[in-house]
């Protein structure tokens, strides 16, 4: 199958070439407009030289002139081998004096004063270019005038014109041919780059995200291809990312399930209720742990950069929100002997967020918080101002100190601080860092203002 046409060549070709034809199109009408102008101009003094010749012919009589052209005299002076010539004579009361009655009349304001008048007209169903005159029998003052008309058909002044067009149009149509072969051979050699850059981008495999070279890449697509560079780099980062956190993924979740395959092993082999009994409760505490592995898994997929799309900012009172969620985790906090508490201002702070997001954002901190606290420890959420005016929610825990050599780790994926022994997967801070991105907030991480435990706090833009 013969593959289209570039869709940009037929336009450049159409653009460069369709003016030039429609231009000699003009200029063959306006020639042939012209050459048949100076063709009537031509021919149209001859013929008033063969009425001049019939107007000698007429010779004074009463009541009226009278016109003595014998018929081989007429046949003579309106000889031509290739158009007809037809005459008429008429008295100044309008009789005729001899000629074809046929010809038309040139109506009622022709001058006396013996000027030409030429117009044209059909005769015998033909048309023909005609003279008229009013001109005196005698060259003596007061001789009598005598109208003379004499018609002439078109065939050799439409030679003559159509010869001046070609003589004329005939060498501008060969030049607008060489120019067009030129164009043609001009525009084929410029396009040869999108060519070869269409073939390199068509002939990669879909995986192959290397950029594409820049050699030869004409100035006006240069930037395009560089833009598509960056996107392919771009993708690739994000298929990597995506491919990593697949194999992470997929390492996570393989120990929880040989753990549950191998307690459930173990089950099975129990006759001892009491000894059933505890498995199953072994088994829940896993289940329980690999829910909410796969639930993080899922959030962090939901809350990729990708997903700004799906963001829906409205505006929240972050202190009013925040206690809210705060509440929500007393039970777990009493489960382990935890003091939760909340510190803010009477006053809202109004953001713009996904209520949705900034809920699972809090859980997470107050989940962190919770988990890595020391027994009868202290956790504690506050809401306000910060210095430089933005909305800032923190969260405070008395647990153990990440050392400043990790805290440039901590929002990595499945990154775990080594000798903790809370359980967790990594994911939970990493799900924040990625929240507060897509609500164009920052996360920050220092010591506890009393020098024990940390502080993450979040700083969003307050609404105007």
């Amino acid at each position: 199958m013969q593959r289209p046409e570039p869709l940009l060549q037929r336009k450049l070709l159409a653009w460069l070439l369709g003016p030039l034809f429609f231009l000699l199109v003009l200029d063959t009408a306006a020639a042939y407009w012209t050459s048949l102008r100076f063709s009537h101009v031509a021919y149209d003094r001859a013929l008033h030289e063969i009425a001049r010749e019939i107007v000698l012919h007429v010779k004074p009589g009463e009541p009226r002139p009278r016109l003595e052209l014998s018929e081989s005299a007429e046949k003579v002076l309106l000889l031509d081998q290739e158009d007809q010539l037809h005459y008429r004579l008429s008295a100044q009361d309008g009789a005729p004096l001899g000629g074809d009655p046929g010809l038309p009349s040139p109506g009622a304001g022709l001058p006396r004063n013996g000027q030409p008048h030429f117009y044209g007209a059909r005769l015998h169903d033909q048309p023909v270019r005609m003279v008229a005159a009013w001109m005196p029998i005698a060259e003596t003052p007061g001789a009598p005038l005598v109208l003379v008309q004499v018609a002439e058909t078109l065939n050799k002044r439409t030679r003559l014109a159509w010869e001046m067009v070609a003589n004329v149009v005939l060498p501008q149509l060969l030049l607008i041919v060489a120019a067009t072969a030129v164009v043609w051979f001009g525009v084929s050699r410029g396009l040869q780059p999108l060519q070869r850059l269409r073939r390199a981008v068509s002939d990669r495999s879909h995986l192959d995200l290397s950029p594409i070279a820049l050699e030869d890449v004409p100035g006006e697509v240069r930037p395009v291809v560089e833009e598509v560079n960056e996107l392919m780099a771009r993708l690739g980062k994000t298929f990597d990312f995506q491919n990593r956190f697949v194999a992470d993924a997929a390492h996570q979740l393989k120990t929880p399930v040989s753990g549950l395959k191998a307690q459930i092993e173990l089950a099975l082999r129990e006759t001892d209720p009491e000894r059933v009994r505890h498995s199953l409760a072994q088994l829940y505490i896993s289940a329980d742990r690999l829910s909410r592995l796969v639930r993080q898994l899922l959030s962090l997929a939901r809350n990729e950069p990708g997903a700004l799309d799906t963001v829906q900012l409205r505006p929240l009172d972050l202190h009013a929100f925040a206690l809210e969620v705060s509440m929500e985790w007393v039970p777990q906090a009493i489960k382990h002997d935890v003091d939760l508490g909340f510190e803010g201002p009477d006053e809202p702070l109004m953001i713009d967020a996904d209520h949705d997001r900034l809920r699972e954002l809090i859980n997470n901190l107050i989940d962190n918080a919770i988990r890595y606290s020391h027994q009868h420890g202290r956790v504690t959420v506050r809401t306000g101002r910060s210095a430089d005016g933005h909305a800032q929610l923190a969260i405070s825990d008395d647990g153990p100190r990440i050392p400043v050599a990790e805290r440039a780790r901590i929002f990595e994926r499945f990154h775990r601080l080594l000798g903790t022994q809370a359980d967790g997967s990594g994911l939970g801070l990493a799900i924040v860092s990625e929240i507060a991105t897509l609500h164009g907030a920052r996360i920050t991480l220092e010591e506890d203002t009393d020098g024990v435990g940390n502080t993450f706090s979040v700083f969003f833009r307050l609404r105007t």
